[in-house]
């Protein structure tokens, strides 16, 4: 069979059963001229980075509730927009989401470029996610290549090659099925069937719309592909971090613009290094002198390192801290949002 029956197979799939999300435009609207905001897409998309479909939407929803439009998301306060994304982890990702906003308002009269070159030399804006709103936006043959794609076509071809040095072919391999007809409903189709049949574990092959077409599946082991090659243990770091009260309130920081959780308000901390803190050096680097006691200690993973933050807790005042009520914690990256609940209820 050639490609353009497996592209007919699974186009067909995808109109009978795409799924309903807040950011799409389903292929029976989008066959009746209705076309997607480029804005909903650019946003989904960002938020989608190392983000599932159920974690994003609500946060989608919201963003787009208090920012209708670019332009209004450009228009927001920086600490707004990085508090509503609290707990989308990535915060470069808010950071870059702002930067585009205001260079679509003010160099684009916020409108999005309709090209992917246009896209790809807004900031931010990697050649995924420019591909991704070229296609389903503008209905430009892009090549969109996310992990679900990988996966597809590491199963269709049967590739050996063990990721991450297999994706320049998979990406090759993905742009030989890319035409003119249909493009943004072909990459979304990719998407969902990545998402919702050819699973990571125990893919759902007998329901697999182009499963005669499939190299992994024939020779007998589809779920052994991508191939993927062992993975560095990650370094642990220690840290503590400090719970001050005072009354109904406790103590945070703002962290420094650059580098992980840049800009985010966050409890002070001790620096994240190997060795573990101890009791003489956690009370030296506490932002207050009070009588500050153990509260346990969390445990947390970031992409490239894990780390367990000691808790110190204290009533008292600072200086130089932002007090907020603890009703408002929510608004933490998830990290400090799991230390401060800890170390509010954990007392010892």
């Amino acid at each position: 069979m050639t490609h353009d029956t497996l592209r007919a197979q699974l186009l067909a799939w995808y109109d009978a059963n795409a799924r309903d999300l807040p950011w799409r435009v389903g292929p029976a609207e989008h066959a009746a001229g209705v076309r997607a905001d480029p804005y909903r897409v650019w946003l989904s998309e960002v938020m989608l980075q190392q983000t599932t479909v159920p974690h994003a939407a609500p946060y989608f929803l919201k963003f787009t509730a208090t920012w209708p439009t670019v332009s209004d998301l450009a228009a927001a306060p920086d600490a707004d927009v990085m508090a509503a994304w609290a707990g989308l982890g990535y915060y470069a990702r808010a950071r870059n989401l702002l930067a585009c906003a205001r260079a679509v308002a003010t160099e684009h009269g916020g409108v999005f470029p309709d090209t992917e070159g246009g896209l790809r030399a807004l900031p931010g804006l990697g050649p995924y996610t420019a591909a991704a709103v070229g296609a389903i936006a503008f209905d430009r043959p892009t090549n969109v290549v996310d992990g679900n794609v990988e996966r597809v076509m590491a199963r269709l071809f049967a590739v050996d090659e063990p990721l991450p040095d297999a994706k320049p072919e998979l990406k090759r391999l993905a742009a030989g099925l890319v035409r003119d007809d249909r493009p943004g409903d072909w990459a979304q189709a990719l998407m969902d069937l990545g998402a919702t049949v050819c699973r990571p574990k125990a893919p759902l092959c007998d329901r697999c719309p182009i499963s005669a077409h499939c190299a992994a599946l024939a020779a007998g082991a589809p779920e052994t592909y991508p191939r993927r090659a062992e993975k560095a243990v990650r370094p642990h770091r220690h840290g503590v971090a400090y719970v001050l009260t005072r009354g109904d309130e406790v103590a945070l920081v703002r962290r420094p613009p650059k580098g992980l959780l840049g800009g985010m308000l966050a409890l002070p901390t001790t620096d994240w290094r190997a060795q573990r803190w101890d009791d003489a050096e956690a009370v030296r680097h506490a932002p207050a002198k009070a009588a500050w006691r153990g509260v346990g200690e969390v445990e947390h993973g970031f992409t490239h390192f894990t780390l367990t933050l000691r808790l110190l807790r204290a009533e008292g005042d600072a200086s130089g801290v932002i007090w907020s009520p603890r009703r408002d914690l929510d608004a933490l990256p998830s990290v400090f949002l799991k230390a401060a609940r800890a170390g509010l209820t954990n007392l010892l």
